[in-house]
């Protein structure tokens, strides 16, 4: 797909449009009710639809084909981002109120940097073709890693800051306690970061080790450096809103994993075999329809089975929870 200059301006003002809407909207802090975060994912999956439409009636069947399963895959990938992000905002004693805001600045930080992720990512696949097969393999590893993790009965996870995050905090300094939403204060004579600013920068760099795969993942569905973005750009404009109508079905979801990872596995290889292709094999290459089906099919199949296990666990916890502490006699009557 041909994109001008023209065009990649008047995207990147239009999504800005929408930021800055949706930050003027959200500025006041204030705890998210369900029906708000609900009627905003809404209307960001709508936009990303009618973006998608625009595609289909100006550039064809092909591009829109490729944003619709880049952007079901990171939208897919990303409720896995908010597993760490719950961790982060416990991790930092977030106030419910200043939560909106937190996540509204880390996914603009995120987005800028997965941005640059992009960019690189598309200089790289334009010079060295032989890179498909190292994205192929190392989505193929991540698969697998994945459903170890899933299949590890491992204790809670705690948030562990990455180097960045600690080397800023040495040279600047932390305040004690927030202070509404100001980033940065004086305190002791000394300009000091807020911890607000903090969250916000650790969720914007945690997001980059996510791009370590969900950026490849979208490489193996289409190689246009402009739906790559965009795709990237509506999955993650989205994910506050997400954070606040799903943190409560998070823990819900407990094939998650085995879903995303079968999803990461067969973008893998779809993209081993587009590189064969390119080598010169005869070897049958993947359509965009059967990509965007096999997704959309295993997130399906995964959150209904998510879901039924969930019920199973809760009924069998409450069945066995009144034997606990209870004398045979009471629990017979």
């Amino acid at each position: 797909m041909d994109v001008s200059v023209t065009l990649w301006v008047l995207t990147i003002l239009g999504l800005a449009a929408l930021i800055a809407v949706d930050f003027f909207i959200g500025r006041k802090p204030h705890d998210v009710s369900i029906k708000e975060a609900g009627i905003w994912t809404v209307v960001w999956i709508a936009l990303a639809g009618l973006f998608g439409l625009g595609l289909l009636v100006f550039g064809g069947g092909q591009p829109a084909g490729e944003f619709f399963a880049g952007f079901i895959t990171e939208k897919s990938l990303s409720v896995d981002n908010l597993f760490v992000f719950v961790l982060i905002m416990a991790k930092f004693a977030v106030p419910s109120q200043y939560q909106q805001r937190v996540l509204l600045v880390g996914v603009l930080i995120a987005l800028v940097l997965r941005a640059a992720f992009i960019a690189a990512g598309a200089a790289i696949l334009a010079s060295f073709s032989w890179v498909f097969y190292l994205f192929g393999a190392f989505l193929i590893w991540t698969a697998w890693k994945l459903i170890q993790e899933a299949r590890a009965d491992e204790e809670e996870e705690e948030f562990e800051e990455n180097k960045l995050l600690k080397a800023a905090e040495r040279r600047f300094g932390v305040a004690d306690r927030y202070h509404g939403t100001k980033l940065w204060i004086q305190q002791n004579g000394k300009r000091v970061m807020t911890p607000m600013l903090v969250v916000m920068l650790a969720i914007g760099t945690t997001d980059v080790l996510f791009a370590l795969d969900s950026i490849p993942a979208i490489f193996g569905l289409t190689q246009d450096p402009y739906i790559v973005f965009t795709a990237n750009a509506f999955a993650l404009m989205g994910l506050r809103q997400l954070y606040f109508l799903v943190g409560g079905l998070l823990r819900k979801l407990v094939h998650l994993s085995y879903g995303l990872s079968i999803i990461l596995g067969f973008i893998g290889v779809k993209l081993v075999l587009h590189a064969l292709h390119e080598s010169g094999v005869h070897v049958p290459e993947i359509s965009i329809p059967v990509s965007l089906g096999v997704i959309c099919g295993v997130l399906i199949v995964t959150t209904i089975t998510s879901l039924r296990a969930s019920r199973k666990q809760a009924a069998a916890e409450a069945a066995q929870a009144p034997s606990e502490g209870a004398p045979k006699d009471s629990i017979d009557v």
